[in-house]
């Protein structure tokens, strides 16, 4: 596998695109997320899948999905980024923090739990910990089950763990992201047990649009506001989100005091995560610039507008 293009910031974000032996494409990201600087937090963002089967009516890597990657292809992507940034394996950042959510839905492929179990021995990263973003597909229970083994044996309280709601409301939510998925309270009773022995709490996560339906009330029912955080995030300007008309209202703070309220009044600790506009250009926050790159470079006014250059060592 070899680094074919890359485009970015060094000193905010990067996206960097690979090729394997039979010419598969994926992607991954490093940024440097403000107001941190890169000894303080470093954070990678790595694929999963060679795009996704799900095609999540925002997401781009739904545009297309031509299979799993290794576990020696997940850790070439971290591979290739430490070294890029530190020249060998050691990350002296004092939060180190790996999102196995870019490209795929991650419990599609058991090589991630590979690679979960590899990474503390090959590499010298006291600040490390993971992070994992699912949507909770049918047929996830095997691979989040053993998640759980893994977590208690080689990361205990230290593992960031996600569900992608982006809905409360159970027709949206199918059309949003067109698979079956677990319940609500699905959700909830195996986050209680994920929760155990960490004190991190399980985060619900809402990539908001001007038409998402959300109510904090609903989810209330379900998720016990002492072992989850709810986390809100615009969404992203993404090809898909232009496409089927779900886009962000706004990505001014004020606009969504009023959704944190209700959930506040619910018991829920919120983080609202707006990243800086100029990551939307480089398309490292969320959307594929693998779909940009087959697709002959498109581009939008507010995203995608970074240029990709081949990259070489």
């Amino acid at each position: 596998m070899q680094v074919i293009y890359k485009t970015g910031n060094n000193k905010l974000a990067s996206v960097h695109i690979a090729q394997n032996e039979s010419g598969k494409l994926l992607e991954f990201v490093e940024s440097v997320p403000p107001p941190y600087t890169l000894n303080q937090k470093w954070v990678l963002i790595i694929s999963t899948l060679y795009g996704c089967p799900i095609k999540c009516k925002f997401c781009d890597a739904g545009n297309f999905y031509t299979g799993k990657p290794s576990k020696d292809e997940i850790l070439f992507q971290i591979d290739h980024l430490i070294k890029n940034r530190f020249g060998g394996r050691q990350v002296p950042s004092k939060k180190f923090k790996i999102q196995f959510s870019r490209m795929g839905e991650p419990t599609f492929n058991p090589a991630v739990l590979e690679a979960l179990r590899t990474i503390p021995t090959r590499y010298d990263a006291p600040g490390f910990y993971p992070s994992l973003s699912t949507i909770a597909p049918k047929g996830a229970e095997k691979f989040l089950n053993e998640l759980i083994d893994v977590k208690n044996e080689f990361y205990k309280d230290h593992f960031q763990f996600q569900f992608s709601i982006h809905s409360t409301d159970i027709e949206q939510r199918k059309w949003l992201i067109p698979v079956k998925t677990w319940s609500f309270e699905k959700m909830a009773k195996f986050g209680e047990r994920f929760h155990v022995g960490n004190p991190q709490k399980v985060t619900l996560n809402f990539a908001v649009a001007e038409n998402s339906i959300v109510v904090p009330k609903t989810l209330a029912n379900y998720f016990d506001p002492e072992l989850f955080v709810i986390k809100i995030t615009p969404v992203n300007p993404t090809y898909q989100a232009t496409v089927n008309d779900y886009n962000a209202k706004t990505r001014k703070k004020e606009a969504y005091h009023e959704l944190i309220d209700e959930f506040k009044s619910c018991g829920y600790e919120v983080i609202l995560s707006i990243g800086d506009l100029q990551e939307n250009e480089i398309g490292s926050n969320c959307g594929q610039h693998v779909m940009n790159f087959l697709k002959n470079k498109i581009s939008f006014e507010d995203s995608y507008t970074f240029p990709l250059q081949k990259f070489s060592d």
